[in-house]
């Protein structure tokens, strides 16, 4: 079981972590969904989405419940396996955004926060981390030219809230490939693009961040039938690697490892075929030469 609360983690993290935990010690304690079930007088599908992560709050009676019938008989371990799951059921910061923002992406913020390393390619636009807010507002108001002023900044607000995460004591390593496309696209105009390739300029001089241009010369690459995607891993070794992939009306998050083992695959030929570091500077300095 876990035993600290203090590892930084986001709530649907953590009810991803608990969710595994409740599965080993059910299948320690030898027992199906349908057994576990009829002992605290549940449903089996109740047994599934609590260990799937898959229900919005975890009830501590029922919890506790569990534990007992699982085996757990020490006072001290259940009390800190229930404080995990009051944590748990806390919002996230993003949850006073949720008017502005599809419930499938405070799950994904849910995993960036506590993420160890984010990997992304990127074949339209810059980074939701590594945007400014100019850039950030130009996408927000193409994609949602009706919407009142007040949604539109508060869309924005979000998008450079979720950007502390980087600049945190224990921030992530985030590695970001892009293509040049991203770079030719005037978003915003000029000046709003000039002022975003200074700021990748500076961003990429973190330890933390590492970003590579795919030029246009390179031609067809790996993740061009892919699309935009994410992988994370993360500290807890609870949670497998998540690759997230993004779409206009919803997400899709794949944790199996075969396909894993693709988009990772993917995301190395990229890395090994896009320019290096010091080459990427060279080309953001020149596209933004011919701005």
């Amino acid at each position: 079981m876990a035993a600290d609360s203090g590892w930084g983690g986001a709530p649907t993290v953590l009810r991803m972590v608990l969710g595994r935990q409740l599965e080993e010690l059910r299948t320690r304690a030898g027992l199906s969904y349908d057994q576990a079930a009829q002992a605290i007088d549940v449903s089996h599908s109740t047994i599934r989405r609590m260990e799937a992560a898959k229900v919005a709050r975890l009830r501590v009676p029922v919890i506790e419940k569990l534990l007992r019938t699982y085996g757990v008989a020490d006072r001290n371990e259940i009390a800190t396996f229930l404080q995990l799951v009051r944590e748990a059921n806390k919002h996230g910061w993003w949850h006073t955004y949720r008017d502005v923002m599809p419930d499938w992406f405070g799950a994904y913020l849910s995993l960036e926060q506590a993420a160890l390393h984010v990997r992304a390619y990127e074949g339209q636009f810059v980074h939701g981390l590594l945007q400014t807010e100019e850039y950030a507002r130009a996408l927000v108001l193409a994609a949602n030219p009706h919407a009142p002023t007040e949604a539109t900044e508060r869309r924005v607000a979000l998008g450079m809230k979720r950007q502390e995460v980087l600049h945190r004591p224990d921030p992530p390593l985030l590695w970001v490939v892009m293509d040049e496309t991203v770079l030719r696209w005037p978003v915003g105009g000029a000046r709003v693009m000039r002022a975003q390739i200074d700021h990748l300029l500076e961003v990429a001089e973190l330890p933390h961040v590492k970003l590579q241009i795919m030029p246009f010369a390179n031609g067809p690459h790996p993740a061009t039938p892919a699309g935009t995607f994410q992988l994370l891993r993360f500290r807890l070794p609870e949670l497998p690697d998540v690759v997230y992939v993004s779409g206009l009306i919803g997400a899709v998050y794949l944790d199996k490892p075969d396909d894993v083992f693709d988009y990772r695959e993917a995301l190395d030929r990229l890395c090994a075929q896009a320019a290096q570091e010091k080459r990427t500077k060279s080309l953001l300095a020149a596209v933004r030469e011919d701005l």
